[in-house]
């Protein structure tokens, strides 16, 4: 299989390099995921893009980490499962939830596990939800719109995720502790 390179700002396309830099300020380094996915600058820009614009919505840290580590697992995506794993505990995401989206579980939380659900749902069915899966998510206080933000964390996951299975990149050293295998 073809080997991706792990791009530096100074080894990068110039067109990637603006998206790589802000990766680094929004997260304190440039994660080996995005410096792979950096080989096309129109993929790490429109991640760089979508993924501003989620972390900008209504969904708590934690939550935000919480449907992305349920993507990552769903998409059997190993690096980013270790990342949003690591990111999901920084946010305070209890360890026991962690652990239980990992294994394909629902965290305790209630709203944690109906954000959960629903994400993985949505994978599973292609968005082709019905009015009781909206109402599950809706039922423990999220809203309607937030159905549909759950698409854009989605839009995120698939980019990273399916970048991460074509490129296989090195786990960061940050993240090894949270290694994962499907």
């Amino acid at each position: 299989m073809y080997q991706y390179r792990v791009h530096t700002l100074d080894s990068a396309p110039e067109k990637s390099t603006l998206a790589l830099q802000g990766l680094k300020q929004a997260v304190g380094l440039i994660p080996n995921l995005a410096a792979t996915m950096a080989e096309s600058p129109t993929l790490i820009n429109g991640f760089v893009g979508a993924f501003g614009n989620f972390h900008g919505g209504s969904f708590s840290g934690p939550q935000k980490q919480v449907l992305l580590l349920t993507n990552a697992v769903a998409n059997t995506c190993a690096w980013a499962v270790a990342f949003h794993s690591t990111m999901a505990l920084k946010e305070g995401v209890d360890a026991d939830d962690v652990v239980a989206i990992r294994e394909r579980r629902l965290p305790k939380d209630a709203k944690c596990a109906a954000l959960s659900s629903f994400t993985r749902a949505l994978i599973d069915k292609r968005g082709h939800m019905d009015e009781q899966d909206v109402s599950a998510f809706t039922g423990v206080g999220f809203g309607r719109d937030q159905v549909l933000e759950v698409i854009a964390g989605l839009a995120v996951s698939v980019m990273a995720n399916y970048a991460g299975n074509i490129t296989n990149p090195v786990l960061d050293k940050p993240f090894e502790a949270q290694y994962w295998k499907a």
